[in-house]
């Protein structure tokens, strides 16, 4: 019994440490840090920026192992909401930047006038994606 719950802890730290490493260098790769700071004209907050991260990580990583739920005022999930949205809106936009996915998609399809048109479509979905999700699958 002793083993089997030793050898849960090992692969339970070595799975995280595994994604935890791959979720660093992923934000690293993407430069969103660096970009942050640069689009908010606050070079002196680069360490304020990289422990957001990191708490929001461990928080989110906590709450969700332990089924932590907080009951609180809808009210106060809209900012949280649109925050995690943010956040999220920004991974997806460094990734496709650093892998200039919209201009080599619409060049090879031959469709570069329209490119405007397919970053809306992708906003605008994304939106109501997630307005149909918190309004019909999230319960209060």
């Amino acid at each position: 019994m002793a083993f089997e719950a030793f050898a849960a802890v090992i692969v339970g730290l070595s799975g995280g440490l595994a994604v935890g490493g791959g979720f660093v260098a992923f934000i690293a790769v993407l430069g969103i840090i660096p970009r942050l700071i640069q689009l908010s004209k606050r070079t002196t907050a680069l360490r304020s920026f990289e422990w957001a991260i990191i708490l929001g990580a461990l928080t989110g990583s906590v709450a969700t192992l332990h089924g932590i739920t907080l009951k609180v005022s809808p009210f106060f999930t809209l900012p949280v909401g649109l925050l995690a949205g943010m956040f999220i809106g920004m991974l997806a936009a460094a990734l496709a930047e650093v892998l200039n996915v919209f201009p080599i998609f619409t060049r090879r399809l031959k469709l570069e006038k329209y490119l405007i048109f397919l970053m809306m479509a992708i906003v605008l979905g994304k939106i109501t994606g997630s307005l149909f999700q918190w309004l019909f699958f999230v319960k209060y």
